[in-house]
């Protein structure tokens, strides 16, 4: 590969592309992924959200102040601290004050802010907004000395690296995020809640999932909903950080004059727009995929109201909720892939018990160093306070130095041992100070910090006060801002337990395989005698008369079982659609035969080498594109024929004209694999055909316009794998028993 010659600084070298472009590229990955899609553990927040806040804070919006203009605030933040699109900037700020997409708002808009149907908000300058009560928990502290600071893009601020977050937002309000090569996924909880499990890990860092759980029993999203998912999925997921829930919408009955009902469906899942979760039913009902549905409307205000009614009043309401449960946005699952940034800045899955463990030691650090900050106050304000007392106990003295010496700091230091600090404190006192008064406020000022010092060196040197003081304001937090659990548990549905046959709507159809591999399905079951239509050059393979709600299984040569729903497959009088683009089948290869499933059937299935077996036809199950193996071909080999079992007899013909009949209870009945031989078969003879039969009945195969029954069959009896007998006069000349 050509070299690429790169500048820098004036120095020209030679280097690789592969490798200029793996250093961008890497480049490029950390940034991505430490400076823009995942969040914090400590504070939950990425950099454009911290951003936002620490310009909201600067421009004093807490929640007691006024409201000032959207456009104002992303102004300062795109020109102080966040150089990127006003765009980008304002829609991370509308989803911070969004109700229905974050369980605490961080922000109070004022104006539109967008809905739950999926309108965006009005233009910036349209809007205005100041911080919430929990946007002012995360930033309590910050004035403090409680986090560390960076210079800002262009070095002329500074920026909080995390905020100090007495609030656990990561987990209240959860996050999304695609970085490169990772992404991260955490949804939200009852902050309530999670302050609850922190209490027992303060009391116990040992403390079980199952203990946390016992607190926390799942997410809890701003828009409601019912959890559907299993607690082991659940316990699972907590454990590892990686798993996912799922979410149901919130519905009743409502009855109606007549005896019927209706759903009224009051909560929808989290991250679902209701217009367009509208728009997705009607589209299903339009295309017949929702046979119990007979209208739905909107009929929501402020409030989520949609009304949906049954198709017929003896439906029953579950099973139509069910239907739309499996079809529709009515039902999410949510994911969870708790992918942080820890306190080194490292990114890293975490389970439920880190992450808040890592809040935890977080919020432990901000009090040391809150702590420390308050004592170094302190300690300066005493200072000045020990030298306001020494300046009231000789004030004459400190009158006349500064009156009469050039140098009055210097002659003050001096005469009374002062510190530097000291000495100008008193000469920056005012000479209302002088008054009595003010000598006794000083000394019950520095009588109360001193008391306050001697206790904040004992929180100092006691972990366990330290946690205690750490409970206390995790305890305040839940009961101020955690509010009542909005997504209630419920039961997990029986997978199985709704029979599909009910989504569908019940109808006649015939289903027509043409030679050249292109399936339809036509209204009604047509008659022997009807005219079909095919393209130029093609013609009738098969055709079965089915229902809509029956499955199709398709036997192919490669020796795999395909499964096809009725429904699914295209309907019309046109030509269909090719078979190939329906299931995963390469173009040697061919569909040797399809039927209706039907419980409890069983099929012989052999390939053209001889190689056979009996199989139930569960077997052949598999709704997927890439079917299921069942019979085993190799090098030239094709599977030959599927046959119903319906009998105590095979008769089996080959290419070598010859016949051979023998007892069916000597074929094997298999799940899948390579088989039997059926039939000796020498200098590359091949399997024809075969069929089982009741020996008792006799063989039958096609002859002219009707059908010739073989009773005496001593001829051609034998053992399974035999090379068999010439067959009888006037059998078939394609040695098929069908003609």
């Amino acid at each position: 590969m050509p070299d690429d010659v790169l500048t820098e600084g004036g120095e020209t070298r030679d280097t690789s592309l592969s490798d200029a472009l793996s250093e961008r590229y890497l480049a490029y990955a950390m940034s991505t992924i430490m400076a823009r899609s995942l969040p914090d553990v400590r504070d939950g927040l990425k950099p454009v959200h911290r951003r936002l806040l620490w310009a909201m804070h600067q421009l004093k919006l807490d929640p007691a102040s006024g409201f000032k203009k959207c456009a104002r605030i992303v102004g300062d933040v795109m020109g102080k601290y966040h150089p990127h699109g006003d765009a980008a900037i304002y829609d991370a700020m509308v989803r911070l004050a969004q109700e229905f997409a974050a369980r605490y708002p961080l922000v109070e808009g004022q104006g539109n802010f967008g809905n739950i149907d999926g309108d965006n908000a009005a233009a910036m300058r349209y809007t205005e907004a100041r911080l919430t009560d929990v946007a002012q928990a995360l930033l309590e502290g910050i004035e403090e000395d409680t986090v560390d600071f960076r210079a800002t893009y262009d070095g002329e601020e500074k920026e909080p690296v995390v905020l100090p977050a007495a609030f656990p937002n990561l987990l209240a309000n959860g996050a999304n995020g695609i970085a490169v090569g990772m992404a991260t996924s955490i949804p939200p909880h009852n902050a309530g809640e999670l302050c609850l499990a922190a209490l027992l890990l303060i009391e116990d860092r040992q403390a079980s999932l199952d203990a946390l759980m016992a607190v926390l029993p799942g997410p809890d999203f701003p828009t409601g909903g019912v959890l559907v998912e299993g607690p082991e999925s659940m316990r699972e997921a907590y454990a590892t950080g990686r798993g996912g829930f799922r979410l149901r919408a919130r519905w009743d009955s409502e009855a109606v004059k007549g005896g019927g009902y209706r759903i009224i469906v009051t909560e929808i899942p989290y991250q679902v727009q209701k217009s367009r979760l509208i728009e997705q039913i009607a589209a299903l009902m339009e295309e017949k995929k929702l046979p119990l549905v007979g209208d739905i409307r909107d009929e929501s205000t402020e409030l989520v109201r949609m009304v949906i009614e049954p198709r017929a009043r003896n439906v029953d309401a579950g099973v139509l909720m069910e239907s739309l449960f499996r079809a529709t946005a009515l039902e999410q699952r949510i994911s969870l892939n708790m992918n942080v940034l820890d306190a080194t800045r490292t990114p890293r899955v975490m389970g439920l018990r880190e992450v808040l463990c890592e809040w935890l030691d977080h919020r432990h650090v901000v009090l040391v160093r809150r702590t420390e900050h308050r004592l170094g106050a302190i300690a300066r304000r005493l200072e000045i306070l020990g030298g306001y007392l020494i300046a009231y106990l000789n004030l004459d003295e400190v009158i006349r130095i500064i009156r009469e010496e050039d140098k009055p700091k210097e002659a003050l230091m001096a005469r009374f041992e002062l510190t530097e600090l000291q000495a100008n404190s008193i000469l920056d006192m005012r000479l209302r100070s002088l008054r009595k008064l003010e000598e006794m406020e000083i000394r019950r000022e520095h009588k109360k910090l001193s008391t306050e010092q001697k206790a904040l060196q004992g929180l100092m040197a006691s972990e366990k006060k330290r946690w205690t003081t750490i409970a206390d304001e995790v305890r305040a937090t839940g009961e101020k801002l955690g509010g009542a659990r909005r997504t209630s548990l419920g039961t997990v549905p029986m997978v199985g337990a709704i029979d599909e046959t009910a989504f569908v709507e019940r109808e006649a159809i015939t289903i027509i395989l043409s030679e050249k591999g292109w399936i339809r399905a036509q209204k009604g079951h047509l008659g022997a005698d009807a005219e079909l239509r095919f393209k130029e050059g093609d013609a009738l393979k098969l055709a079965i008369h089915a229902e809509t709600v029956d499955r199709i299984v398709l036997i192919a040569t490669n020796g795999r079982a395909y499964t096809l729903k009725a429904d699914a497959i295209p309907r019309g009088r046109g030509d269909g659609q090719p078979v190939r683009l329906l299931l995963d089948l390469t173009n040697e290869d061919d569909v040797v035969t399809f039927f209706i499933h039907r419980d409890g059937a069983r099929f012989l299935v052999a390939a053209t080498d001889g190689r056979g077996f009996v199989v139930k036809g569960e077997e052949f199950l598999a709704e997927k594109r890439t079917g299921k193996q069942v019979l085993v071909v190799d090098g030239q080999q094709e599977l030959a024929l599927c046959i119903p079992v319906t009998g105590d007899a095979v008769a089996v013909t080959g290419s070598n004209n010859r016949l051979l009949v023998f007892p069916l209870d000597q074929v094997p009945e298999m799940t899948r694999g390579r088989g039997v031989q059926l039939m000796a078969l020498k200098d590359g003879a091949t399997l024809v055909d075969a069929v089982v039969f009741t020996l008792a009945e006799g063989l039958a195969w096609k002859h002219g316009g009707g059908m010739k029954v073989e009773t005496d069959l001593r001829l051609w009896r034998g053992q399974r794998a035999g090379a068999g007998k010439q067959p009888p006069d006037r059998f078939p000349r394609n040695r098929r028993f069908a003609g």
